[in-house]
């Protein structure tokens, strides 16, 4: 088999969940909820659960830390968030995550947000997007540098001087079970953080886009990791990673149908409103989400072959949906592969049920897809 790796995600939501989004959810996130959907995520055959971190979820790390201890091969993929947490300790609890969870835990670096929600949450830095991204690579040398000096310890501990951090004697023990760390997962679609996501991630996290846009995408991180190997002598290994909803169903048009019913309850008035929210932010990558939107709107919010971004009039993020028959969904998803996507992170309306649904329909048949080009996953 191909060394390559391909894994499957997919989302804990831990902001409520139904089946439709720009109305109260139907479903609380408790934590036995959230539990039952990592579970069937598990069951389906995802390798791993995206846990989001935000000022309207649940903290992510607990969340994580307790679907870890109810699942037996589902990895938590939780957020480190430059500036909202000190280096070290956020390379101790991912450590410790790591340890109870049995080699399972994965590390999401958050470094923008709203600017709102980055003010509210005490991040001195809220208006400086690219030094946002200067600090969150000096976070990283320290959550690393812990973490090296934890698998061979040294007396004096680990040292460090920066512009953002100084750290004298830094310790993070035990050792996380993964060496030399847990992956880290990295998004940043602006110059500053795909630099900062080349010098520092094991995966590049994008937001679903046309193919075009993302091989245009991995080519510039690509020409970036050719730079620094020109400068250095080392070639850095980058895996590539998007974030995309899926509507599978039996027929085309029941999923076409599936897809519109999502938004069939939503309030203009917050459409509205969550459209001027997501225009004020400084984030490249949902400014790429909203020109998506914004372009597809005669086309009924179709940006390609059974790509639709209509879910970005309600929700920010990864909205863009892959929505057909199984067979069709498939050859997208092989599509991105083929351009060098590894790595994806999927969810869909209700969780639960479009976990066990695309457990049924699609993982089968993509797996046996890939095992007929000698990958396995």
């Amino acid at each position: 088999m191909s060394e390559r790796k391909i894994e499957f995600g997919w989302f804990i939501p831990t902001t409520g969940d139904g089946p439709y989004i720009g109305v109260p959810p139907e479903r609380e996130s408790t934590m036995e909820y959230m539990v039952e959907v990592a579970q069937a995520a598990e069951r389906a055959g995802y390798s791993f659960a995206l846990i989001p971190t935000g000022g309207d979820c649940l903290d992510a790390w607990v969340v994580g830390s307790w679907i870890a201890g109810h699942t037996r091969t589902l990895k938590p993929l939780v957020a480190m968030r430059p500036g909202l947490m000190a280096p070290v300790i956020a390379a101790r609890m991912a450590s410790t995550l790591d340890r109870v969870s049995q080699g399972r835990a994965l590390v999401n670096v958050v470094t923008g947000h709203y600017p709102a929600d980055l003010k509210a949450s005490g991040d001195s830095l809220h208006e400086n997007h690219d030094e946002r991204y200067a600090r969150t690579r000096e976070f990283l040398d320290v959550v690393k540098g812990v973490w090296q000096d934890a698998a061979a310890p040294k007396p004096e501990g680990f040292h460090y001087k920066g512009r953002y951090y100084e750290i004298d004697g830094g310790r993070c023990l035990p050792a996380p079970v993964q060496q030399p760390g847990p992956p880290l997962y990295f998004g940043g679609s602006s110059p500053a953080g795909k630099r900062a996501a080349a010098e520092t991630a094991d995966v590049y996290l994008m937001w679903t886009e046309p193919l075009d846009w993302i091989k245009g995408q991995l080519a510039e991180m690509e020409a970036l990791l050719d730079e620094q190997s020109a400068a250095s002598g080392v070639r850095r290994q980058l895996r590539y990673g998007i974030r995309a909803q899926l509507v599978i169903r039996e027929t085309e048009e029941e999923a076409w149908a599936a897809a519109w019913h999502i938004l069939s309850k939503a309030d203009q008035e917050l459409v509205a409103a969550r459209e001027k929210l997501h225009a004020r932010t400084d984030a490249v990558n949902q400014k790429r989400q909203m020109e998506l939107f914004e372009a597809s709107r005669e086309q009924d919010f179709v940006i390609g072959p059974n790509l639709w971004s209509g879910l970005s009039a309600i929700r920010g993020g990864g909205a863009v949906a892959f929505v057909g028959t199984p067979q069709q969904v498939s050859e997208r998803i092989l599509e991105f592969i083929d351009a060098g996507v590894g790595s994806f992170i999927l969810s869909g309306y209700p969780h639960l049920e479009e976990a066990e649904r695309t457990g049924r329909l699609l993982l089968p048949l993509l797996k046996e897809k890939l095992k007929a080009r000698g990958i396995d996953i």
